[in-house]
């Protein structure tokens, strides 16, 4: 299968971005990955894997020249990449507030900025991979949250910015995914207690579903999102795919 079709992607190392490369690869596009740490076997073979941090504004320049000498356009921008800081918002440090902005919502501004001519030639798609902690969170978890918050906030002001050039903007908001960073912020004991395992059945037991979900769950979602076919009428929006999670009163 073969459309054509080049999506760029950060943050490709982790969980929802792996599983994002995997899916829109199967589907027939051409992807471009971004992640600061190395991918490791199994990037698509007529891809192209690009080792950056994306927090570095001169960092993000240079990704776009190799898109540039990769790919001349775009057909859809997925802005994963974030990293979390799980500790109380007063034993938080500057650096790791500006850390997790940086990585988190700042990053995403200036992918845009500089996807942009790249997704108007074709009319392109923008996918933000927001959290539930931009809409319902929990102690501990501040920067985090804020960063997700202002990424949907962010969402809605350039869905209305770039309709006229035919781009679409919405965003996500995963609930718990069993990925790296899920699984790292239950080590810190920002969930639960007990071993690992304990963690992940204490916190798949308040979803309505029942369970965790899937890298690959979310990245169908993802792709419904980015493909202009199925998605066609969707701008300014906020997918919430949790399992349930927010649907339930915290008093239940």
């Amino acid at each position: 299968m073969s459309t054509n079709k080049t999506i760029l992607i950060t943050g490709v190392g982790g969980g929802i971005g792996r599983g994002c490369v995997h899916h829109f690869s199967e589907k027939g596009w051409c992807v471009i990955g971004v992640d600061r740490s190395d991918f490791g076997e199994g990037f698509p073979k007529n891809g192209h894997f690009i080792k950056a941090d994306i927090s570095h504004p001169d960092s993000v320049e240079q990704i776009f020249q190799e898109v540039l000498n990769f790919r001349p356009t775009l057909d859809a921008l997925v802005n994963n990449a974030a990293v979390q800081v799980a500790k109380p918002l007063v034993e938080t440090t500057v650096e790791e507030w500006d850390s997790v902005m940086a990585s988190n919502l700042r990053s995403v501004f200036l992918f845009v900025k500089l996807a942009y001519p790249l997704l108007k030639m074709n009319g392109g798609a923008i996918v933000n991979v927001s959290s539930v902690h931009a809409i319902q969170t929990s102690a501990n978890i501040a920067a985090y949250a804020a960063s997700k918050g202002g990424l949907l906030a962010l969402t809605r002001a350039l869905a209305i910015e770039f309709a006229p050039d035919n781009i679409r903007v919405n965003a996500i908001l995963p609930g718990a995914v069993d990925t790296p960073m899920l699984r790292a912020g239950l080590g810190r004991g920002h969930v639960g207690h007990g071993d690992m395992q304990e963690r992940l059945d204490n916190l798949a037991r308040k979803t309505v579903i029942g369970r965790v979900g899937t890298p690959e769950e979310i990245a169908h979602a993802i792709y419904f999102l980015a493909d202009n076919e199925q998605s066609s009428f969707m701008t300014g929006q906020a997918l919430v795919v949790d399992g349930g999670a927010t649907a339930r009163l915290s008093t239940e």
